[in-house]
């Protein structure tokens, strides 16, 4: 147990945030208009689909 606390789990600390950095990073290299932030969709509203199989449940 003593090999996996001193030497195995700094391991996978370590190598989830390299992991981490290297995808945060690579926003660097993606398209301008990919690296933007996703559009939001406005609050209360619903997808006209999904209103749709609401009302046809009811």
């Amino acid at each position: 147990m003593a090999i996996f606390r001193q030497y195995i789990a700094p391991f996978l600390v370590v190598l989830v945030f390299l992991f981490a950095l290297v995808a945060v990073s690579a926003r660097i290299f993606l398209p301008s208009d990919m690296a933007s932030p996703a559009p939001i969709e406005e609050v209360g509203t619903l997808p006209k689909e999904l209103t749709q199989v609401i009302w046809m449940s009811v």
